[in-house]
């Protein structure tokens, strides 16, 4: 039976190993030489603290010193799972899922533990390449900020919190003046230049929570949470003075562009369109005051 027992955990994908009370390895299967470098005759008989495995966690403490889970385990007969980092053969370090488990006697005593672990780098790499996928597709090619689509998942988010838990957000609607007669002027490449130091402008004058995106064209917007009307004037006025005074230099010229703002605080009787509008429309009025100016609706 013991041996049919070894069989099947000689097939397994996972890494096993076995260790007694005092910690010393008395089974490694095929799956742990594989993800660890290390084969059955090089540890059994040893501790896996003795050069072999050396755990450390995402911070880089050493576990067969400080938190081991198998020492735990061994103490306590509790089920420990964690991720940590394993040390290869090779001498780098390897990614891993770890499961505890004590073992029991004929007694019901413990007489010693089982590590299971799986090798996570695929995995983690997965997880990696989603993330730069889904920033991907919410950021801004050219400017780096979020895109249309990030501002529309933020909305959608934002109001839900205010209609579920009245947490207040505002929306500030950026349009840069004159920004045909740049491109015109200029030339296609400058009017991107001044897309990417506008959108640099706005995000220095964003709070840690604030969310700046691309529109389309020339119009940006930034979505504020937990705001008031007085710290949203002062919000807007800091962009509005930072893209006023940033600038280009092309040659001897120095390109410069201002931007009108348009402001508004969700209300009670608002939907995403309405504050979308209310936001447009006090731009719209910044713009036919003369152009640089911040309105709060």
């Amino acid at each position: 039976m013991e041996g049919n027992y070894r069989n099947i955990l000689e097939q397994l994908n996972e890494g096993i190993y076995y260790v007694d009370l005092n910690k010393r390895i008395t089974l490694w299967n095929k799956a742990a030489e594989r993800i660890t470098g290390f084969s059955s005759e090089e540890v059994l008989g040893k501790c896996c603290a003795d050069n072999i495995l050396q755990h450390i966690d995402e911070n880089g403490n050493k576990l067969c010193i400080v938190g081991c889970p198998l020492g735990k385990t061994l103490k306590d007969g509790g089920n420990r799972e964690s991720q940590i980092y394993l040390h290869h053969k090779n001498g780098y370090r390897v990614p891993v899922n770890v499961r505890v488990t004590a073992i029991y006697d004929d007694d019901n005593q413990i007489s010693g533990a089982v590590e299971l672990f799986t090798d996570i780098t695929n995995r983690l790499d997965m997880i990696k390449e989603l993330e730069k996928l889904q920033k991907e597709i919410l950021t801004d090619e050219m400017t780096q900020i979020g895109n249309r689509k990030y501002a529309d998942q933020t909305l959608r988010r934002r109001m839900l919190e205010w209609k579920e838990m009245q947490v207040p957000f505002a929306l500030i609607f950026i349009d840069i003046d004159h920004f045909k007669s740049v491109n015109d002027t200029y030339g296609h490449n400058v009017g991107d230049e001044a897309l990417k130091m506008v959108a640099n402008s706005i995000s220095a004058a964003m709070r840690p929570f604030d969310v700046a995106c691309r529109w389309g064209g020339e119009e940006f917007v930034v979505i504020v949470p937990n705001i008031s009307s007085d710290s949203l004037d002062n919000i807007g006025e800091r962009i509005r003075m930072l893209i006023e005074n940033s600038w280009l230099t092309l040659e001897t010229k120095k390109i410069a562009v201002t931007a009108s703002l348009g402001c508004a605080i969700v209300n009670i009787e608002d939907d995403i369109d309405s504050l979308i509008q209310r936001a447009d429309k006090a731009m719209y009025e910044s713009k036919s005051s003369g152009r640089n100016k911040v309105t709060v609706a």
